[in-house]
């Protein structure tokens, strides 16, 4: 997985998904996780500031034993702002409307009506959020401008229009910080949502490359090994000496599988760390030809074009291409000639493999994979495979890979 470098500059001291108030619950448990410690906090700040505000505002009512359950009953409305926040921000609102409505100071009160507010938009809950501070907003004025006279505390004359002005600015700015926080969240949701899958798609496409590179190696060295012991089993009687050579061939058949195996399965172990082998290439066809005539298959290659270095994926897919081709030749023809041309052309790189047939028509064992991989091959760098009989008899392999020549430092 790729990591983000950092520059000289110290990132913020969250991780990526932005502050834990700013991020979308991850699970059940988050949702029904009692705040015990904000609400807390919350509960100390209202009680003590409010003693505070109260000496300030002498015109008020003085906090009594109710003024002070009100005071304390939205602090523990607060408890349930993750599981219940449409609730909560109700409760919340309706307690300090009868707390304003009994005359009693103004202060942090309005910090529980804040943070209800803020749960509740956050979590989704917009509308009950708007609804309940616009009505705590209009019994507001309803007590500061009509109801006052009969409401305490006694002998209160009507509020001051521009004090309204504060209240509102106040309600704007605790609303548009909730939906701003609640943009954030989608967003940060969404690319958490595309960053998963992201990496589902990568390593799904691992999971191919692998499965093509397991299958195009076995495929090639089991099949050698399955003609060589057939010719060994043949001849142990009448001929040990070419039995012998049916074996050797049968060792170093089995000995490069596992090889090019380990070195895929040591991927797997440790991604990211660099092959301890190149990836085969079309400078390995010699390989592959000598492989084939193991396997009692001639092979004329042909080169058209001023043969160029190659990108490693390039040349692998086109190593592997003819691979296949060929071993399908082996399995599945009667033919025991083939012939490989390699076209080079600016920007594109053609090849062909064709034998004369006819198809055996016996089952080879294989699993039914090999043109299909060999088309994932093509089509992951651009390039397209036509495979099929050919209209004189036999089978043919067309492949169009378009490539740049590998840059040189």
């Amino acid at each position: 997985m790729e990591q983000q470098r950092t520059g000289t500059c110290a990132g913020p001291p969250w991780p990526r998904g932005g502050p834990p108030w700013m991020r979308p619950f991850e699970d059940r448990r988050d949702r029904t996780r009692v705040p015990w410690a904000s609400t807390l906090a919350i509960a100390v700040i209202v009680m003590g500031g409010s003693g505070f505000a109260a000496k300030g505002q002498p015109e008020r009512e003085s906090l009594d034993a109710f003024g002070r359950v009100l005071l304390l009953l939205g602090p523990a409305l607060l408890l349930l702002r993750n599981r219940y926040p449409v609730l909560t921000v109700f409760g919340v609102c309706g307690t300090a409307f009868v707390y304003f409505a009994a005359g009693y100071p103004y202060g942090p009160v309005f910090l529980t009506i804040a943070v209800a507010c803020f749960a509740a938009i956050v979590a989704a809950h917009r509308r009950a959020a708007w609804w309940a501070i616009g009505l705590l907003w209009a019994g507001h004025l309803l007590i500061a401008h009509w109801l006052y006279r009969y409401l305490p505390p006694a002998g209160d004359g009507a509020a001051p229009w521009g004090q309204e002005v504060f209240v509102t600015a106040w309600v704007i700015a605790i609303v548009a910080a909730s939906e701003l926080v609640r943009v954030r969240r989608e967003v940060w949701a969404r690319e958490r949502a595309e960053r998963a899958a992201a990496e589902k798609r990568r390593a799904d496409e691992e999971r191919l490359r692998i499965a093509r590179e397991l299958h195009d190696v076995l495929a090639h060295s089991i099949s050698v090994i399955n003609v060589q012991a057939g010719v060994g089993l043949a001849l142990l009687d009448s001929d040990p000496e070419q039995a012998r050579t049916a074996l050797t061939t049968i060792k170093a058949a089995s000995k490069e599988a596992l090889g090019e195996v380990r070195q895929v399965l040591d991927t797997l172990r440790a991604p990211g760390r660099a092959p301890r082998a190149p990836a085969p290439g079309l400078d390995r066809l010699p390989e592959l030809v000598e492989q084939a005539a193991d396997a009692g298959l001639t092979v004329e290659v042909e080169t058209a074009g001023e043969p160029v270095a190659l990108p490693p994926g390039a040349d692998l897919a086109a190593f592997r291409i003819v691979q296949e081709a060929l071993t399908n030749v082996v399995r599945h023809s009667g033919s025991r000639t083939a012939r490989v041309r390699i076209a080079y052309a600016p920007g594109r790189l053609d090849l062909r493999i064709d034998d004369e047939g006819p198809a055996t028509g016996s089952p080879a064992g294989g699993s039914g994979n090999g043109l299909a991989g060999m088309r994932e091959r093509a089509a992951a760098l651009g390039g397209t495979i036509d495979a099929g009989p050919r209209p004189d008899g036999g089978f043919g392999v067309r492949a169009e890979l378009p490539v740049r020549p590998k840059e040189t430092t």
